[in-house]
């Protein structure tokens, strides 16, 4: 059985981006690993955060976690804040990371563009803690959307510079991608990720929109003008997306659809698309509702979190007594 870890911040809506791309690919590994996720709270405070909002968000995405269909039977589900352990090997990460790798991190250069004065500190720092979150629970796998490799592959270099200066502490992670739609693209500029800060509300599909705006903001989604319904990310990038959408709620092949849509209008394409996007997320919604205020939920936060603090604290205290942070 394989240790697997992800975390998703609690920083807004959750977009069909992030549950196509990463927690899609919870459902099947829960049956037959052994698999911690954390709603990671204290990445989300890199950027600053109205704290009502982020208390609020951080039980909308644990509701939204358990309403896709995770068990808590079978996976610890647990806040970031609630392990002190994160942070305690997180600054243990950040002293054996180097700035000039830390600043080639792509996410870092995107986020600090344009805050040249007041870049916050944790946005340089935001690598070490994820390499802290992954490692303290020696994780083997790591599924992911394509737009964490990078911090993952330093995850990596961070755990293998570590046990060469201070012994085999860490296991070393390896990268899930899906297959397909590991970067779900936006609706209105398919060259870009579907992101949930892009202040084009069409531009992405939340897991909370109500049915009428996620019909409209996929019959609006921008395509070309060829009318051909076939996959070519470089020349058809909008109805390439839309293809992967289609394949990945319905799990079938992309061939599949093509020939099924083969000779048909883009509107009869989005059409069939939304009904098939309402039809998976409406149920989803549902479940939610049903959870966010209960405390069942809290229940099941709190247990989450004693469990994931018996794996986290024993891997902290090899870490500290391996650097020498003991009095014996």
């Amino acid at each position: 059985m394989k240790t697997i870890f992800s975390g998703i911040q609690p920083s807004g809506m959750i977009t069909l981006g992030n549950y196509l791309g990463a927690m899609k690919q919870f459902l099947a590994v829960q049956e037959e690993q052994n698999c911690f996720f954390c709603i990671v709270n204290q990445h989300a405070i890199t950027l600053p955060q109205d704290p009502a909002a982020l208390r609020q968000n951080t039980r909308s995405l644990a509701a939204l976690y358990l309403a896709i269909g995770l068990d808590p039977e079978k996976v610890v589900l647990f806040v970031q804040s609630d392990v002190p352990a994160h942070v305690q090997l997180g600054w243990i990460m950040q002293t054996i990371s180097y700035v000039g790798e830390l600043e080639r991190m792509t996410q870092y250069k995107d986020k600090a563009r344009g805050r040249e004065e007041s870049i916050p500190v944790g946005l340089l720092t935001y690598p070490p803690l994820m390499a802290a979150d992954i490692l303290l629970y020696n994780t083997d796998i790591v599924p992911v959307g394509e737009d964490q490799k990078q911090h993952l592959e330093l995850t990596r270099d961070l755990a293998q510079r570590f046990n060469n200066r201070f012994g085999e502490v860490f296991t070393i992670p390896e990268v899930q991608l899906p297959t397909v739609g590991g970067r779900i693209m936006s609706l209105q500029d398919p060259t870009k990720k579907m992101s949930k800060s892009d202040p084009n509300q069409g531009a992405f599909l939340s897991l909370l929109d109500s049915e009428a705006d996620l019909v409209k903001k996929i019959k609006r989604a921008q395509t070309d003008s060829d009318n051909a319904i076939r996959y070519d990310k470089e020349n058809k990038p909008g109805i390439s997306n839309l293809l992967t959408i289609y394949s990945l709620l319905a799990d079938r092949k992309l061939e599949e659809i093509e020939a099924e849509y083969a000779g048909k209008t883009y509107g009869a394409l989005k059409g069939d698309l939304a009904e098939l996007a309402v039809s998976v997320i409406k149920p989803i919604q549902e479940r939610y509702h049903n959870l966010i205020e209960s405390s069942k939920l809290d229940d099941i936060l709190d247990a989450g979190a004693e469990k994931a603090n018996k794996v986290a604290n024993a891997t902290l205290a090899k870490v500290e007594a391996a650097v020498g942070l003991t009095r014996k």
